[in-house]
């Protein structure tokens, strides 16, 4: 079992930064691939950012350039750095890991509960 909990949402004018973080905590040791999903009001869910076990990354085409995942293995953190912020990136960001498929690990998707991030015009 995997637990994971975001942080850092808020509200922010347009233009401006804001990071959200997701802590992980119990079998940490399955963890694999972790990523960032959004879902913005009356939208379907969309993957923004996901970074493998060893680092490599892959982001949508609206946040190119402007948002940037990254993990720390060590400290059990994933984080997503937004820069430049758009009322279009206005949506509640969840943090998604994916285990091993191995037998004690189970190959199982965990998420978090969301944290709200709001972008003002």
């Amino acid at each position: 079992q995997v637990r994971l909990v975001e942080s850092g949402g808020g509200l922010v004018q347009a233009g401006g930064s804001l990071s959200v973080s997701c802590a992980a905590s119990g079998d940490t040791i399955c963890l694999r691939d972790m990523a960032w999903y959004r879902q913005a009001p009356g939208k379907e869910r969309e993957l923004v950012a996901l970074i493998t076990s060893g680092g490599s990354t892959r982001y949508v085409d609206s946040v190119k350039g402007r948002f940037t995942i990254s993990r720390d293995n060590t400290k059990k953190t994933l984080s997503l750095q937004m820069n430049e912020l758009k009322p279009e990136d206005t949506a509640v960001y969840r943090c998604k890991a994916e285990t091993s498929l191995t037998r004690r690990c189970g190959g199982q998707h965990y998420w978090g509960k969301g944290t709200l991030v709001t972008v003002s015009s």
